[in-house]
């Protein structure tokens, strides 16, 4: 048996997906020394199994719906002829568009130590992977979450699908059924759709149901459009194999059943926390993450934790954000706090459901009645209406003249999102963002019109307002 042998660190990141290896080049680059291990793929799930195939998908999945829907437009449908290998092969030659900014060799020109190995604690202050222990004034954890499936009879027993092999197919489902409503497989089911298979949805409560009811319902109803079966409030009861073909399996409803060629499992993840011996290092974590502070500190003062692991949201950009406020704080001892109401959420459907803040129901809850909604349909935007995609929306919700929760429906509604999340985390006033510029015609104008249905009840219903331009028009010259 060989040594162990040792090394010594002021960073060891634990975890190279987005927010491991951001704190990884940022420290780096910053002149700490830097030891990062992974024992998967590096850019971890996002990459090679989440955000960048799933949007490729997305992406070829829209190509092919355009093709049948131009007649409002003077354009004849056509059926789309869909190679569904080849389209596999767009999102894999995507990833490996992508995979060399996080590669190993990417990360050791940057003077990262990498280590392709799994890494676990063995005391408080030191790590091993692959016959190294690795003592570090500060760990970063970010090993992120993996896909669970719901306890139901039967379904261990058949084979199905979850992202970590959705996009390993090279055949197209004829009828793909989607366990869970959420965005995931929401996202995936339209996608599917829209690439030629049979979808079926099911949902133990509402689709999406976090988000804002008014919002989803906009998306609802394109997908019922588009051919998506939902079933909703559907509670499973067992899953089981049925004959080839079109009924490979089955899901047995409190109510009547579903079957399908393909079943696709979405319905959520877990954080990955069971290698690592935790205990060793005195790491509390439970079922929904590691225990943090808002400076992301664990209850070992060395260890700090980011992204999914840490239990506050599942995001690329949340784990991103996570990375620049721990290097702040481990390079600089710069105070960092995270605030979560200022994280935007996407949901990639056509149309796309974006959201950042407070809900109605929390506006409620934390103001009372002191906050105002205002909402601006998609209908009052002239570049909506010259791309015929009125579906949809702008939400905001308003307390002491500023923006508190916002919510979108509608196409780019992901991009619209960003000045909103500006806004939110400068503080901005609805004055602010009703005195921008925006450029005629563009979607970004919905911004200044929400902002500018915010304050017209309080000037063109207001008679002070009306008396005193009456008198300056009397009176002045």
């Amino acid at each position: 048996m060989s040594p162990v042998k040792q090394l010594k660190t002021d960073i060891c990141v634990i975890g190279a997906g987005s927010g491991g290896l951001s704190v990884a080049s940022g420290a780096a680059q910053l002149g700490a020394n830097v030891v990062l291990i992974e024992s998967g793929e590096m850019g971890g799930d996002c990459l090679n199994r989440g955000c960048v195939p799933s949007k490729a998908l997305i992406a070829a999945a829209a190509h092919a719906h355009s093709r049948g829907a131009g007649a409002q437009f003077g354009i004849a449908p056509v059926e789309p002829e869909v190679d569904f290998a080849k389209v596999m092969e767009h999102v894999h030659r995507t990833i490996a568009t992508i995979a060399p900014h996080d590669s190993q060799e990417r990360f050791e020109d940057l003077g990262v130590k990498v280590i392709r190995a799994r890494g676990r604690f063995v005391s408080e202050d030191e790590v091993e992977a692959q016959g190294t222990r690795i003592k570090a004034r500060r760990f970063v954890i970010a090993t992120g979450s993996r896909p669970v499936a719901p306890r139901i009879e039967g379904l261990d027993s058949v084979d199905y699908l979850t992202n970590e092999n959705l996009f390993d197919l090279r055949e197209r489902p004829d009828h793909l059924v989607v366990l869970g409503g959420g965005p995931i497989g929401i996202e995936m089911a339209q996608a599917f759709r829209r690439l030629g298979s049979r979808v079926s949805v099911v949902e133990a409560g509402k689709i999406m149901g976090r988000e804002d009811p008014d919002l989803v319902e906009v998306v609802r109803a394109r997908l019922l459009a588009e051919g998506v079966e939902l079933h909703e409030g559907a509670s499973v009861e067992r899953v089981r194999a049925g004959e080839a073909g079109d009924s490979a399996v089955t899901l047995d409803l409190s109510e009547g059943s579903v079957s399908g060629s393909h079943l696709l499992v979405a319905t959520g993840r877990a954080p990955v926390t069971d290698t690592l011996d935790l205990e060793k290092a005195r790491v509390l974590a439970t079922g929904t993450g590691i225990h943090v502070t808002d400076e992301l500190r664990t209850t070992n003062r060395r260890v700090y934790a980011i992204g999914d692991v840490a239990g506050q949201g599942q995001f690329t950009h949340l784990a991103g954000y996570h990375a620049s406020q721990v290097v702040r704080r481990i390079l600089f001892s710069v105070p960092a706090k995270v605030r979560p109401n200022i994280i935007p959420r996407v949901t990639y459907t056509a149309p796309e459901l974006a959201y950042i803040g407070l809900t109605e129901a929390q506006c409620r809850e934390e103001y009372g009645g002191n906050f105002q909604v205002t909402t601006l349909p998609l209908s009052r935007n002239d570049r909506a209406i010259a791309t015929q995609q009125t579906d949809g929306m702008v939400k905001v919700l308003t307390s002491m003249g500023r923006p508190v929760g916002v919510g979108i429906v509608g196409p780019g509604a992901g991009d619209l999102i960003g000045i909103w999340a500006l806004a939110m985390a400068k503080g901005l006033k609805m004055s602010d963002i009703a005195g921008m510029v925006a450029a005629y015609p563009t979607l970004a104008e919905t911004t200044k019109q929400a902002a500018g249905a915010y304050f017209s009840p309080r000037l063109f219903d207001n008679p002070t307002l009306k008396r005193a331009v009456g008198f300056v028009q009397r009176w002045l010259p």
